[in-house]
């Protein structure tokens, strides 16, 4: 049988995801892990795994652009738009990273322990679903965001910049206009860097499934950028103009899972619409399905509910914080920490230290609710929190370290 662009586009990216989500199983990838092991334990080896994700992303990244194989400047979401929305990316990332915290995981997570049998997190992507739609379908953005952000958003083409990405910075502060040699130049220089703080540790070079990890991830969101933005992504994108019904989200895009949790909410309230299986739909339910797979065949598959009704709570408010920060910060810790950064946007690369620092905060903030119990208020111990975390000076600590 013969597909269409639209269908081999959509079965491309669901055959990734689902090798990205059996690997994600295995090697037990996982961003709030990651975050959660470097600050209770200083063991960086899952933090540099999502480092090496980034760093394979935007090398590949630079030779398709550099080749002229895939066009990054206009992308689902806009990456580089020249709206620097800059709360925008910082209270997204903030809320999203407190989010995952809470609800033990990122939305590709969930994805990867729905697979494993886990229902909290069925839980979890009801919740991040809804107020993503919310975000996205309704009102609900425009009265609560866009009348505050809107006035403070930077447009940038006003001071000469078509886009937001580094190099194009760069290159009007320093007047050099050969765009490609910067992209070349910044791009490269930053791969270097962050491979070079990978490798730098010997623990991580003996860990091999985190090694898997990263070059896995890596390579699975350079692979969407050549399906939806090569030859067959140009098919797909060019026929969809001369549709009279044209397929939704079709676009140059890599892997994000907070926007797609919305769209499967909406496919399976009325399923009839096969325009709502979009590519994102598709990658979102291929990482549950490689996990699942994985999990079965391995015996692993577990059901897991619920201890008590504050984990219920937790992980319900977990979801919806994901839901509205990512869908805020247009990405979450793969579609803006990885396919976002892989494009060199400010606005995605400000988004990923916002997730890491709203659930390194969120971590040390409940550990110092957990010792201290109802002596601490919640302002010391954010306070003790930023101090450790080197953003405040020590002299504002107010509980003792721990």
């Amino acid at each position: 049988m013969d597909l269409d662009a639209t269908q081999q586009v959509i079965l491309y990216g669901f055959l990734i995801a689902v090798v990205m989500g059996a690997v994600a199983y295995r090697t037990n990838f996982c961003t709030m892990g990651a975050v959660s092991d470097w600050v209770n334990m200083g063991d960086t080896r899952r933090l540099r795994a999502w480092l090496l994700a980034i760093a394979i992303a935007l090398t590949g990244a630079l030779v398709l652009e550099t080749f002229g194989i895939v066009s990054l400047d206009s992308t689902i979401p806009p990456y580089r738009t020249a709206d620097f929305a800059w709360p925008r990316y910082i209270l997204g990332g903030l809320l999203f990273g407190i989010g995952m915290t809470l609800a033990s995981g990122c939305s590709s997570r969930t994805m990867v322990r729905i697979g494993g049998g886990n229902l909290k997190s069925v839980v979890v992507l009801v919740s991040m679903g809804t107020m993503a739609f919310l975000m996205t379908k309704t009102d609900f953005y425009a009265i609560a965001f866009y009348s505050w952000i809107n006035p403070i958003t930077v447009n940038l083409g006003s001071y000469g910049n078509d886009s937001q990405a580094v190099y194009e910075l760069l290159g009007n502060l320093t007047g050099v206009s050969n765009t490609r040699i910067l992209r070349l130049g910044v791009g490269g220089a930053l791969a270097v860097f962050l491979l070079y703080v990978v490798f730098r540790s010997r623990d991580y070079r003996r860990s091999y499934l985190d090694i898997l990890a990263g070059i896995t991830v890596g390579c699975a969101v350079l692979g969407a950028w050549y399906v939806t933005g090569g030859p067959l992504g140009r098919e797909w994108i060019d026929d969809a103009v001369f549709m009279d019904f044209p397929p939704t989200g079709v676009g140059v895009q890599s892997y994000t899972f907070v926007n797609p949790t919305g769209e499967l909410l909406s496919y399976v309230v009325a399923p009839g619409a096969v325009n709502g299986i979009t590519f994102g739909v598709a990658t979102l339910i291929g990482i549950g399905v490689g996990a699942a797979a994985y999990a079965v065949v391995t015996r692993n598959f577990r059901i897991e509910w619920f201890v008590s009704l504050r984990d219920f709570v937790r992980h319900l408010v977990g979801g919806a914080l994901m839901g509205t920060g990512g869908v805020l910060a247009m990405g979450c810790t793969i579609g803006q920490a990885i396919s976002g950064f892989s494009t060199l946007a400010v606005g995605s690369i400000l988004a990923f230290f916002s997730i890491v620092l709203g659930s390194a905060l969120t971590m040390k903030v409940e550990y110092y609710k957990m010792v201290y119990e109802g002596e601490a208020s919640l302002m010391d111990a954010l306070l003790s929190a930023l101090v450790d975390l080197r953003l405040l000076p020590s002299r504002l600590r107010k509980l003792q370290s721990v």
